[in-house]
């Protein structure tokens, strides 16, 4: 009982460690799996006994005899679910030339190139060569997203590694139980015409199953056939009853159907999956804690130490170096990309958790059927996990500045609310030459929004959401213009560290807007206009105009008549260069105004009364 709430409390502890130093959740867990498990047998307990036990055969630890395999399976089989709902095959066609060839042609030349680096550095037999160099196809988002979240970048750089991140886990999950399903059915011998008729039988029920019960679910879920509390418990019952029922039809096509399952139902652009992905995450970091601590425990020191070698250095290094670039410079030829933004992705590529679980997994499994080699699956996929975790999560943000990609002031726009007014300034905005996103939890609202050609997506600032959101690290201010106060006092509140560090603002409110002396330091535009009046005048006068200014003085005088007139609102001060500046209610930065400069507002047409 101990080791099994060790675990667990250990597993959030490293989720908030992680969480609190921006940095992947896998690396802690693995380190502290290490340091309980083997670190622990070898050095710190005199009788050579783990603190955690996790004994995959025999009588003592947490799982005895087979206990652990069938939960590390079951555990991988949510997980791979979950990454065949992330993969829309309509984001492939649509994410870009550079993503769709990273996701294939750099996948083959990562399969192909690891593979022989495998065989020939670590004189392993191509099969097992062949099986790691598919499990390190993948990098996956939950070990790019906290390296990138705090890097500023051309959101075309973040949006590569984000997606390709997203799109590369399940293609990789497949070709890897793949590649083991080939291993397995000629464990043993020679892949003889009956070897090839039973991993005909794994693909066949794997994909016959996952497409069948994935229509099934779609058709009873529509059809209300299910209760909404019991939507999400009796979708997680079903993925694992999917994989024990194709298991039993055709030994190890469990993992397949799953996969396939998670594919289809995530193309059914149905109002429940966004619902299933919400309750997968609260899920997925408990399993992944307690997964990965007890993967690290389970190892030995002896399959350490087949890795503490010079061929490991030369593999990683391979993989690292020559391998990654090469697959990246091959999918990026003939694209807008610089060289050194190639370089800055090239450098970019942590494997992650499906890597790691899948290789224990598969690892274990070749290694009790005698498969010769299999024991250096775990311990080579894990050195690569941790390698390049490692280095991209303490050298990304330095390799950035170095190869140039770094933005040194981050000139993005976020806008919460996505009613007229927000989506007229962020319509302003853009054609200025402005990165904006609108976000709103009105889904009719975002959908105006991208009909003006706006960036948009429906969201809940409540939600962790924008903080996952890599896209967004060349946001560097933030406006809050909903018509609830308290959402953009919060919004501010949650996201001015991340977002605003340029500048953050929000509408004032009707209490602020009818005592001038509370004028807050955040305040927008005038101190004479709350919500109601602003979407008032985009109503009546749905255009933003642009007045040449003389001067100071004539700027002044304009800012007067918008507060007496109060049909008009200032928006923005233009430069001579076309920079925009956000005016504040306090207008504190407007002292250095000259000829050339331009008032940005929106509103009834100011005309300059005859001196």
């Amino acid at each position: 009982m101990v080791e099994l709430a060790g675990i667990i409390i250990l597993g959030i502890l490293a989720q908030w460690v992680a969480w609190k130093f921006k940095m992947p959740a896998i690396l802690p867990l693995i380190l502290i799996g290490l340091l309980v498990g083997p670190i622990a047998a070898e050095f710190l307990n005199a009788d050579g006994s783990k603190w955690i036990e996790p004994v995959w055969n025999g009588e003592r630890g947490l799982f005895a005899g087979d206990g652990l395999f069938y939960f590390v399976s079951l555990a991988i089989s949510i997980i791979l679910f979950e990454g065949g709902l992330t993969l829309k095959m309509s984001e492939i066609k649509n994410v870009g030339p550079v993503i769709t060839k990273l996701i294939t042609l750099g996948s083959v030349v990562t399969f192909l190139a690891a593979g022989i680096a495998a065989h020939y550095i670590f004189g392993l037999n191509w099969r097992i060569s062949f099986l790691f160099s598919a499990l390190i196809i993948v990098t996956g988002p939950t070990v790019i997203t906290p390296i990138l979240r705090n890097i500023p970048l051309k959101k075309d750089i973040s949006a590569i590694l984000k997606w390709e991140g997203i799109l590369i886990d399940p293609i990789g999950a497949l070709v890897a139980v793949l590649v083991f399903e080939f291993i397995s059915v000629g464990a043993g011998g020679e892949f003889t015409k009956t070897a090839l008729i039973e991993f005909g039988k794994i693909v066949l029920f794997g994909f016959t199953f996952g497409f069948t019960f994935a229509h099934t679910l779609n058709f009873m879920i529509n059809r209300k056939w299910i209760p909404h509390y019991l939507l999400n418990v009796f979708a997680l019952a079903s993925v694992l009853g999917v994989f024990v029922l194709s298991d039993a039809f055709a030994h190890e096509s469990g993992l397949l159907a799953v996969v396939v399952m998670g594919m289809v139902l995530g193309n059914t652009n149905s109002g429940y999956l966004k619902e299933l992905l919400y309750f997968k995450e609260s899920l997925s970091v408990l399993l992944i804690s307690i997964l990965f601590i007890v993967l690290a425990a389970n190892i030995n020191m002896n399959e350490l130490y087949l890795v503490l070698n010079w061929e490991t250095v030369m593999l990683l290094a391979v993989v690292i170096f020559i391998i990654r670039p090469l697959g990246v410079f091959l999918s990026s030829s003939k694209s807008r990309l610089s060289f050194n933004e190639k370089l800055f992705i090239s450098w970019v590529g942590p494997r992650g958790i499906v890597a790691a679980g899948i290789a224990s997994l598969f690892g274990t499994k070749l290694a009790l059927k005698g498969v010769p080699g299999a024991e250096y699956i775990t311990p080579l996929v894990f050195a690569v996990v941790l390698t390049t975790v490692l280095l991209n999560a303490t050298t990304a943000r330095f390799f950035a500045k170095i190869v140039g990609v770094f933005l040194k002031k981050s000139e993005g726009i976020l806008i919460v609310g996505a009613s007229e007014f927000p989506r007229l300034l962020g319509q302003y905005l853009q054609t200025n030459g402005r990165h904006v996103v609108l976000i709103d939890s009105n889904q009719s609202n975002i959908n105006k929004a991208k009909e003006l050609g706006v960036e948009a997506f429906s969201t809940n600032v409540y939600s962790d959401t924008l903080t996952d959101n890599v896209e967004l690290s060349d946001i560097g201010y933030l406006m809050a213009l909903t018509g609830n106060s308290e959402i953009n006092k919060y919004a501010l509140n949650k996201f001015q560290k991340q977002f605003g560090e340029n500048g953050a603002f929000r509408l004032i409110t009707a209490e602020e807007m009818m005592n001038p002396n509370n004028n807050p330091e955040q305040g927008l535009f005038s101190h004479i206009n709350d919500f109601v009046s602003v979407s008032k005048v985009a109503q009546e006068h749905p255009s933003i105009m642009e007045l040449p200014l003389k001067g100071k003085e004539h700027y002044d005088e304009l800012i007067d008549k918008t507060l007496s007139v109060k049909e008009s609102i200032p928006l923005f001060l233009k430069d001579a260069k076309g920079d925009l500046r956000i005016i504040s209610s306090h207008n504190k930065n407007a002292n250095d105004i000259k000829e050339g400069f331009s008032l940005v507002y929106i509103g009834k047409p100011l005309e300059e009364e005859p001196k």
